[in-house]
């Protein structure tokens, strides 16, 4: 099976989580500085959300750009992987309505490790669907930024009960290491792009 539907459903699910986090912003109650302050915790939040939930939707174009065909396997994998980020609006009104007490952030954690998890097995599946010897197996390699995400967010969930700060610490850094979109993976398609056939040059000028 080709990637477009799977590629489609996926962008509208996640367009969709990101509304659901919009509509959980409250307007302040009130025309000074100090009213805006009080929500800032929970704009914080969603700030924090909206990056890694593009971060997801980014990655998950170019990961499908390198994939030639799925299977019933990879699909599952995919709604597995959309499970768990319809969870995060949930977690980031809980986290940020209780400005980042220890145990929902311990929960917003989870659910991003969970999610991480998600990735690995979805990004697994369609390698073994593709062949070991495909794009995206090459782009992969022994995917070290996906083992260093999860190790991460593993420590942030027992973190948050020590200093949610810490936690927060350690989920803005993965967010950090990915929001330049995977060049793994744009090196690969690139260098296996078909050359532009010249006779095709005066066509494509009319």
């Amino acid at each position: 099976m080709e990637t477009g539907r799977l590629e489609a459903f996926s962008d509208g699910v996640i367009a969709v989580i990101i509304t659901i986090m919009v509509l959980e912003l409250k307007v302040p109650h009130g025309t000074d500085l100090r009213a805006l302050g009080s929500e800032l915790p929970t704009f914080v939040a969603y700030v924090l959300s909206f990056i890694n939930v593009g971060i997801y939707w980014n990655n998950h174009h170019h990961m499908l750009k390198a994939t030639k065909r799925i299977d019933g396997r990879s699909m599952w994998a995919n709604l597995h992987l959309l499970f768990w980020l319809s969870l995060v609006p949930l977690t980031t009104a809980w986290a940020g309505d209780n400005h980042l007490a220890p145990v929902p952030t311990a929960a917003y954690g989870f659910v991003l490790m969970m999610a991480a998890v998600a990735w690995t097995l979805l990004q697994s599946s369609l390698v073994a669907c593709n062949g070991k010897h495909s794009r995206l197996a090459q782009a992969v390699g022994n995917d070290w930024k996906g083992k260093a995400s999860l190790a991460a967010y593993i420590v942030s969930i027992p973190a948050a009960f020590v200093a949610p700060i810490i936690s927060v610490a350690l989920i803005v850094a993965v967010a950090a290491l990915w929001f330049i979109p995977d060049r793994r993976i744009e090196r690969v398609t690139l260098d296996n792009e078909p050359a532009a056939d010249e006779a095709s040059a005066p066509f494509i000028g009319r």
